[in-house]
């Protein structure tokens, strides 16, 4: 098994649990990835934006970002705006470890080929299965149906 970093802090703050998150990574490629690697940057809301302007033709800054590699392993990338990651702690009354860790498990999900807008829930389902096994509060699918906060 890969040794190397699981996730890439571009500027970490000095509160964040780095951690604690890169302990919830390597549950994630044990349980979700069946054991197949995958990377999560954890970055800017400028650099996010600038990934999804150029990879999806999408002018806007977004909270997480995953790039498939198309092979069995490694799976690919996910990309996580810090930034978006901690308002969106604060307006769900939680921790920015565990935003980041629910926005990691979502990116994850689309790296195993599953996508919430054409699946017929299949996503949703198991987001929420996987959140329950790992202890996390709602995903963002669950969000998107449920409203805003």
């Amino acid at each position: 098994m890969n040794s190397d970093p699981l996730i890439t802090f571009r500027r970490p703050p000095a509160t964040l649990k780095r951690s604690r998150l890169e302990r919830f990574a390597r549950e994630l490629r044990t349980e979700v990835a069946r054991n197949r690697e995958f990377h999560c940057l954890v970055t800017g809301d400028a650099e996010i934006r600038s990934l999804n302007r150029q990879f999806r033709a999408k002018d806007i800054t977004t909270d997480v970002l995953s790039f498939p590699s198309g092979a069995p392993d490694p799976l690919g990338d996910i990309a996580i705006s810090l930034g978006r990651a901690r308002a969106q702690a604060r307006e769900r009354g939680h921790s920015i470890e565990t935003e980041v860790s629910i926005l990691m498990l979502h990116g994850l999900l689309h790296l195993l080929g599953m996508d919430h807008e054409v699946d017929a829930g299949q996503m949703a389902r198991a987001e929420r299965r996987w959140q329950k096994k790992l202890n996390l509060p709602s995903g963002l699918i669950e969000r998107t149906l449920a409203g805003p906060a």
